[in-house]
């Protein structure tokens, strides 16, 4: 009951001091428009959002004094877009990204920091950032997340103590159609194959058509490719770069015999048609209509962090909550989950770039400021009040237990978001407190329980981890190797990613080519990467031992 009431008080706090610091710190009197500050911002923008009519965008403009232009580009091809933009010379004055779609890696943070292009935000954040600075030296981690190992921030990372998030590469399938062919939920990978094949054969929807689709994905970046969950019957696949640990060395997954293994399994389901084809090509949009298909319920299973993505709304419609997680599969030589650091991820989502005049600078680093209040980031992420988000009621509870609930998000009845809040790209500093505010329905199939129905769901995944993982997040190559590692990096992931393609739809013979494509690795340099990693990896064990 103390801790409860602690908590609970800790939460008023938190909100009360929150507002009435971000009300001091603002502008008296915004600059008029014709006096405002442009500033050019890069930003991934999802479908339905506008982010120059955007409620947030309009926010900041009133009152930080700024005019944006804003280059946007679609979720689909995100990260390619953002190279090309700062290829091109004429890059805009700052990023900020929807990080689990894309976000710059270490590598490039490093990269771009030394040519000067991102440009250190240290004395920006020490002037104009308290709530920055505040939180950096309360949480020694986010600062090490943030921090290269020159000392300097190029850039800041989206933090979120999001347990579900954590485990992304999640398996849902269809439990209506499970009951209806009289199978139990899938513990081993053979078992998944027989329920495939029996949603493709026995009808499951009753319409008398062959049209069902027993397994789908898609290719962006939210758990939603297929490869992840089926591979880690056989070996960690960290959906990232394929590296792994083996006791403190460093090496990769992609070149083993189990990896080989796990392949020719996913082929096995693809030459039987019981995975999509449209998995390896199509974007969220095109997959979620085949889990909103309106003549008939068509696919049986979903690769996704959560299950709306591809079926039905946050509103809790029939068609989503159908889909009951699988948990882990238990292959013939492993049983893992793919883990992720909750929610953390390593890259830089925001940047400020040398494009940028002083002024515009200083306003940029005040608005992220905000947004590490408890005030700004619910103003960020949810939106105005009354439009995406409203306060408790009595007898509302929080998601955390003990928690006083702070918020309730207004979800639109068609699952859309509502242009109020920076969906996706105002994630900047959730902590737990925060997350564990939130209103959620003690049932967590009613509309606002979608919450607390996620963390049950991860609970299948916790802790299925291998003990060892590489840290992504917290290591930083050296800057000498920065560039080089930059483009290894991307190349050698690209490389693996077309050949997994290759060899899962026959294109690739995994008999006769798989030898060359363990030599075109070496050819790329897969060593120097790795020896670049281990580097890195022995200056992070370091710094942790002292």
């Amino acid at each position: 009951m103390k801790l409860r009431l602690l908590l609970s008080l800790f939460a008023t706090v938190v909100l009360l001091s929150a507002c009435s610091s971000t009300s001091a710190e603002l502008p008296e009197k915004a600059k008029p428009a014709t006096d405002a500050i442009p500033i050019r911002v890069f930003a991934q923008q999802e479908s339905g959002q506008n982010l120059q009519t955007n409620g947030f965008s309009q926010y900041l403009e009133r009152t930080y004094g700024v005019k944006f232009e804003w280059e946007t580009v679609p979720y689909d091809g995100a990260k390619e877009k953002r190279q090309i933009s700062l290829a091109s010379g004429s890059y805009a004055d700052t990023y900020m990204l929807t990080e689990y779609i894309d976000q710059f890696s270490k590598a490039e943070e490093l990269r771009y920091g030394k040519q000067g292009i991102f440009l250190p935000l240290n004395d920006l954040i020490d002037k104009y950032a308290p709530h920055i600075k505040a939180a950096f030296q309360e949480n020694a981690s986010l600062r090490e997340l943030n921090t290269a190992p020159d000392g300097n921030i190029y850039g800041l990372v989206g933090y979120s103590d999001c347990f579900h998030c954590s485990y992304p590469s999640k398996m849902w399938l269809n439990s209506v159609w499970l009951k209806k062919l009289n199978l139990a939920m899938p513990k081993t990978t053979e078992d998944f194959k027989r329920v495939l094949e029996a949603s493709k054969t026995q009808d499951p929807n009753g319409n008398g058509k062959a049209d069902e689709i027993p397994l789908s994905g898609s290719t962006e970046d939210f758990g939603v490719h297929i490869v992840p969950f089926l591979m880690n019957g056989f070996i960690y696949d960290d959906d990232r770069h394929y590296l792994s640990l083996s006791g403190d060395r460093v090496d990769t997954a992609a070149d083993k015999p189990e990896w080989r293994e796990g392949l020719r399994y996913i082929k096995s389901l693809f030459d039987e048609g019981l995975i999509d084809p449209g998995a390896f090509t199509q974007n969220a949009e095109t997959y979620k209509k085949l889990g909103d298909n309106e003549e008939a319920v068509i696919l049986g299973a979903g690769a996704a962090m959560h299950p709306n993505i591809f079926a039905g709304d946050a509103t809790g419609s029939d068609r989503s909550r159908n889909y009951a997680p699988v948990p882990p599969l238990t292959g013939p030589h492993a049983s893992y989950a793919t883990h992720d650091e909750g929610g953390i991820y390593p890259g830089a989502k925001f940047v400020i770039t040398n494009k940028a005049t002083p002024e515009a600078q200083v306003a940029l680093i005040k608005m992220i400021d905000y947004t590490y209040t408890m005030d700004g980031q619910i103003h960020a992420e949810e939106g105005e009040e009354g439009i995406g988000w409203r306060k408790p009621e009595p007898g509302e509870q929080a998601l955390g237990k003990g928690v006083m609930p702070l918020f309730a998000s207004i979800v639109s009845k068609e699952g859309q978001p509502n242009n109020s809040g920076w969906v996706g790209a105002g994630h900047f500093y959730m902590t737990k407190l925060y997350r564990d505010s939130w209103v959620q329905d003690s049932d967590m199939y009613a509309p606002n329980g979608y919450e607390r129905r996620l963390q049950a769901a991860t609970e299948l995944y916790a802790g299925k981890e291998p003990k060892q993982l590489f840290p992504a997040w917290d290591v930083w190559v050296d800057a000498a190797d920065a560039e080089q590692a930059s483009v290894l990096e991307t190349n050698l992931k690209n490389y693996i990613d077309q050949y997994t393609l290759q060899f899962i739809t026959g294109a690739k013979s995994l008999d006769t080519d798989w030898n060359g494509y363990v030599e075109g690795l070496k050819d790329m340099g897969i060593s120097t990467y790795l020896s670049i990693m281990q580097h890195g990896y022995d200056v992070y064990l370091n710094n942790r031992s002292k």
